[in-house]
């Protein structure tokens, strides 16, 4: 039996090895999924003051291939705090925009900033019903998140200055 601590190192290594961002973000988002016993998980990354849903895996369709103001979505909450969001329950938080989360399946999520301290995206974890992730979940999540940095520091050019 291949334990979340085995699959965690694994994907740890093969981000270190990993030479495009398309297996960067597929291997993130099926092991966050898989890591949180989540029902979807994304990969958001920043693009200056928006936030780019890159990739995703889940029971149904989300929001991959859009592009959402910073300021205006949980991801961008996390890039902008530089903290992990946990909402147990997503009606009752003001930082989610109830439009663009209704006519989904997400009912909870946890939102990993990437590179935390100077996020260049985040890692999301959604579920169907309420519930609060482990603290397990979040440290592995977590610990995907800076994995995921490395290897986008790696892959993405240097932003102008």
């Amino acid at each position: 039996m291949h334990s979340t601590d085995d699959m965690l190192r694994d994907v740890v290594v093969a981000l270190g090895r990993a030479r495009t961002l398309t297996i960067v973000q597929r291997l993130v988002r099926g092991n966050a999924r898989a890591l949180a016993d989540a029902h979807g998980a994304t990969v958001v990354l920043r693009e200056g003051d928006k936030c780019f849903y890159a990739d995703e895996d889940a029971i149904s369709p989300l929001w991959k291939g859009q592009r959402f103001p910073i300021t205006e979505c949980i991801s961008g909450w996390a890039m902008l705090s530089r903290s992990t969001a946990i909402i147990p329950d997503i009606r009752l938080d003001d930082r989610i925009p109830m439009a663009a989360y209704r006519p989904t399946f997400v009912r909870s999520l946890a939102m990993i900033p990437v590179r935390a301290a100077d996020p260049l995206g985040a890692v999301g974890v959604y579920w169907s019903t309420t519930r609060r992730p482990t603290g397990e979940q979040i440290a592995r999540l977590s610990a995907l998140a800076d994995a995921t940095g490395a290897a986008l520091e790696r892959l993405l050019p240097e932003p102008p200055q």
